[in-house]
């Protein structure tokens, strides 16, 4: 066994490590929160590390969707943990959620972060949805019994959300889709889409939402994108050929979609932020644990200052990308004026610092961390793309500096 010099915790190696040894130093990941929140980051860090890590690389390997796991995390309240109690979510806040999820992280981040996905269509339902489709969609969702995937992004408007053109005609007692959307987490393999459509004219103000049940007429996929990372979930096309869908499906009244997908994406940036600080987290410690026993040039790669001043680095990043996810959380929650900053600039500077953390975890394992036996580069791997999805880090820059260049 090899044994921590500062106390005695058992260190582990490869791919496995233990998230809740003593030397996890508690107060950098529970700083601040109240007993009831380190109740459930405890219950969600047990989780990642019982039921997440020792099956990440596999999962990433062969390209599982592991739907029982994450139905075992619903039996925790993980699958609608922001969306109310009455339609079976936790009905916890968004700061409670960002713990959550950062934890969860720790054990596997493209399971953790389809899971962030998923609460996020269940609570545009069950919070813009009317009473009916709120009982209709919602416990199913939260138990996990059924998936749920969000469908903004299309092949010709990315960044530019608003000039999306999957049109949905209103025929009668049904809106009929033509379009189809792009880079889709969970495509295929879900149940419920929430699906950004054009209404009316262009711009914002045209865009509505629906609500399409997959094995509707006219509805298709395309073929499984091959990824980076993020291998756990899958990622197709999700196409709509004179796809008729029931008006009762609309969420909210035409032309509300822009804001919908808007006020779901503040929630989302946080999520995924959240999600970066468990791979910044896990990384950490791998890299801690690989210096405390990777010797060259007679002594162990931790006597070196270099690299503890790295370390350094790498732990305050952490802590500051931490506390400002967590800021952003509770403006979100309180509803705050600086809400909609708050939320780019977390998932601007947390998504950015915490790459930046894993990728110097890979390099401080020298040829080590290229290697798949090594969980850190599946770390750097999954991390990545937060720094392009709910909105690009550049998109991020342009609302930020808007609303400081807009302040009266």
């Amino acid at each position: 066994k090899l044994l921590c010099v500062k106390c005695d915790a058992t260190l582990s190696q490869s791919v496995e490590f233990d998230i809740s040894a003593p030397c996890v130093s508690p107060w950098t990941a529970s700083y601040g929160l109240t007993d009831e929140q380190k109740e459930f980051q405890k219950v969600a860090f047990d989780f990642a590390a019982n039921e997440m890590a020792p099956h990440m690389a596999e999962w990433d390997q062969k390209e599982v969707f592991p739907v029982e796991a994450m139905r075992k995390a619903a039996q925790l309240g993980f699958g609608g943990i922001y969306t109310r109690p009455e339609v079976g979510g936790s009905g916890l806040s968004r700061l409670d959620t960002s713990i959550i999820f950062e934890a969860l992280s720790t054990g596997c981040v493209s399971t953790t972060a389809y899971i962030s996905i998923h609460n996020m269509c269940a609570w545009m339902i069950d919070t813009f949805g009317n009473d009916e489709q709120r009982e209709r969609f919602c416990p199913d969702l939260c138990s996990m019994e059924k998936f749920a995937s969000y469908c903004l992004t299309e092949p010709g408007s990315g960044s530019d959300a608003a000039s999306l053109l999957t049109s949905a005609q209103r025929k009668g007692d049904h809106y009929v889709l033509n379009g189809s959307k792009a880079f889709i987490s969970g495509g295929g393999d879900t149940d419920v889409y929430v699906v950004m459509c054009r209404t009316g004219g262009k711009g914002p103000k045209g865009i509505s939402c629906l609500v399409v049940e997959k094995g509707t007429p006219g509805l298709s996929f395309g073929k499984k994108e091959k990824k980076v990372g993020w291998n756990s979930q899958p990622t197709r096309a999700v196409i709509f050929e004179d796809c008729a869908v029931p008006a009762t499906n609309r969420l909210g009244e035409e032309g509300q979609g822009f804001n919908i997908a808007m006020k779901g994406l503040n929630g989302g940036r946080i999520n995924i932020a959240s999600c970066s600080l468990g791979a910044a987290h896990a990384s950490v410690l791998l890299a801690r644990d690989h210096l405390l026993v990777r010797k060259q040039f007679g002594e162990t790669l931790a006597n070196s200052q270099f690299l503890q001043f790295k370390l350094a680095e790498m732990a305050t990043k952490l802590v500051a990308s931490r506390l400002l996810v967590r800021e952003a959380a509770t403006a979100l929650q309180e509803n705050r004026a600086d809400a909609v900053s708050l939320c780019s600039m977390a998932k601007l500077f947390v998504t950015d610092e915490c790459f930046n953390v894993c990728n110097q975890a890979l390099q401080m394992h020298g040829g080590y961390g290229y290697l798949k036996d090594y969980a850190v580069q599946q770390f750097v791997r999954d991390i990545r793309v937060h720094q392009i999805l709910e909105g690009t880090n550049e998109v991020m820059r342009m609302i930020i500096s808007r609303n400081l260049l807009t302040e009266s």
